[in-house]
């Protein structure tokens, strides 16, 4: 998980790929956890991606957006090659087809 108050579109979109979770809070609400970090040795942040929620030690709950597809997959631990092996079966038998009306491309 990271937390900034804006990525760049190709960082942010690896860092699904690489399983990590970019959180985008208001730059007001990142200050506001760098100086609870400063202040408090062994400050740790709760993250609950289900209900997209931060918890901070004190009991605040900040609540942030993420995707719902991103969300899925990050959920389920599934990457880009996951994702298509979910659909072996429809891919084997398009394979199957494929092998029936154009032969000569398999020899």
């Amino acid at each position: 998980m990271i937390i900034a108050p804006s990525f760049a579109d190709i960082f942010f979109n690896n860092c699904f790929k690489n399983a990590i979770l970019p959180i985008v809070l208001d730059e007001a609400k990142v200050d506001q956890l760098f100086n609870e970090v400063d202040v408090n040795e062994g400050y740790q942040l709760s993250v609950d991606l289900e209900a997209q929620s931060i918890t901070t030690p004190n009991g605040e709950v900040i609540n942030f957006e993420v995707d719902a597809f991103r969300k899925h997959c990050l959920i389920n631990g599934l990457d880009d090659i996951g994702l298509t092996l979910q659909h072996v079966g429809d891919i084997k038998a398009y394979e199957e087809k494929r092998k029936q009306q154009a032969p000569w491309l398999f020899a």
